[in-house]
């Protein structure tokens, strides 16, 4: 498989971060709940997301107190990194393929969104420490669990695919597969349940997520295997100041265990009505 706006002149002379203008996504804004030591400064800090919110339990829409509101653990993490900035968060949701090109544009701060550290990605962009791994999965339509219950057995299959994900990647190396790309992993399900296609390959979370919310779908005993299975937060490249402090983030996280937390409260999120 999984994801920087307008800055004012007092952020620039504040943090030296990237101006961009602002798009046609949808926007969420947020800096609380992180539950992260905060540093209070004059001047109103801004940090922007890019995030591709359509990968539960990554980041996925959700309705709370009445309103649109993307969350999810990646969005948790994001929100500390803002927190710890003594920034605002704002989010700016839009397909995963174009997350990387508005980062190195300058768009974007910063892409929390399942991002694996590719070869290729650590070229175009900053990368930071892996904060998260998690297992590959193939999903199907339930009646054909055994049928593909092997990788052997998807060759020559019609596979949905998220694109630009690293399960695509893993999808273009099964001999005679045909791969149907698409932006969200809403619409490969929809191609799933309307026969389209045969499987799918997902982050076991996400795999789960969607299995649990549709009925009809199950996981196979299929195992897809993967170098870069671990996630990134990606920033654009040079940009130091903004990797160390990502970094620092994530260590503290990770050394509070608060990222298992974040994990185990989204996917129960994503799984609730």
């Amino acid at each position: 498989m999984n994801k920087w706006g307008k800055l004012s002149l007092g952020m620039l002379l504040v943090a030296g971060l990237m101006t961009g203008c602002g798009n046609n996504n949808k926007e969420n804004t947020t800096a609380e709940g992180s539950g992260a030591t905060t540093n209070t400064t004059a001047a109103a800090k801004t940090l922007t997301l890019g995030t591709s919110a359509d990968f539960p339990p990554y980041e996925f829409h959700k309705v709370v107190d009445g309103k649109d509101t993307v969350v999810g653990f990646d969005i948790e993490i994001a929100k500390n990194i803002a927190a710890d900035m003594g920034a605002e968060l704002v989010i700016k949701d839009m397909p995963f393929k174009s997350l990387l090109n508005e980062l190195s544009s300058g768009r974007v701060d910063m892409v929390i969104s399942g991002l694996s550290p590719t070869p290729e990605r650590e070229k175009a962009v900053g990368l930071s420490d892996i904060y998260y791994k998690a297992e590959q999965a193939v999903v199907v339509r339930e009646a054909d669990k055994d049928k593909f219950a092997t990788m052997d057995s998807l060759k020559g299959t019609k596979l949905g695919i998220q694109t630009g994900s690293i399960q695509e990647d893993i999808a273009k190396g099964i001999e005679g597969a045909k791969l149907t790309s698409l932006a969200k992993i809403s619409e490969i399900v929809m191609q799933l349940q309307s026969n389209r296609v045969d499987a799918s390959i997902m982050e076991g979370p996400v795999a789960k997520a969607f299995v649990k919310k549709v009925k009809g779908l199950a996981i196979t005993d299929a195992k897809p295997e993967v170098e870069d299975d671990g996630y990134v937060v990606g920033v654009k490249k040079g940009n130091t100041e903004l990797l160390d402090q990502v970094n620092k983030t994530l260590t503290r996280l990770n050394s509070e265990g608060k990222i298992d937390q974040f994990v185990t409260a989204a996917s129960e999120l994503a799984e609730s009505e």
